[in-house]
């Protein structure tokens, strides 16, 4: 399934709710394994976007859903880098039984997520979800907006 650099986008459409009542973060292995995208050992992730339209990616193990997401033109802004400074790469997992999977969240990523547009019981920062096997299939909804500190008409460029 891995095209070339080990990353593959289709396209099509959505149409369901995200589920997260009661839900509780972080039955995640903590250990993930560094793969390189060349040995096309991944996972099937879907990034449904703000206008509904669904890409499916191939992810390398280790990488994050942020990293991804810009491999493959995503429009998830993640305007600190990954630092754990601002919420604009904040998703919605769409299944809980996928959230639960995830590592508790770091008091940092709290903070963040507080600042976040359109939060929710399943929303965490792209940044730090990690591709690992036992997130294969994962659905990451972006949110409609996302709040930051730039000036207006800021646009960010993938890293």
């Amino acid at each position: 399934m891995a095209a070339a650099g080990g990353l593959l986008q289709q396209g099509g459409c959505v149409g369901e709710e995200e589920q997260g009542v009661g839900v509780r973060r972080g039955g995640g292995s903590g250990c993930v394994r560094e793969l390189g995208a060349e040995e096309g050992l991944g996972i099937s992730v879907t990034f449904v976007c703000k206008d509904g339209e669904e890409k499916l990616v191939e992810v390398p193990i280790g990488m994050s859903m942020l990293e991804a997401a810009h491999e493959n033109d995503i429009e998830l802004e993640g305007a600190c880098e990954g630092s754990l400074a601002c919420s604009t790469c904040h998703v919605i997992v769409t299944d809980v039984n996928f959230y639960n999977k995830l590592e508790d969240p770091v008091d940092e990523e709290n903070d963040m997520l507080d600042l976040a547009f359109g939060l929710t019981d399943i929303s965490c920062l792209g940044c730090q979800v990690v591709a690992s096997p036992d997130l294969d299939g994962i659905r990451l909804k972006l949110p409609a907006a996302t709040v930051h500190f730039k000036v207006d008409g800021y646009v960010s460029k993938s890293h």
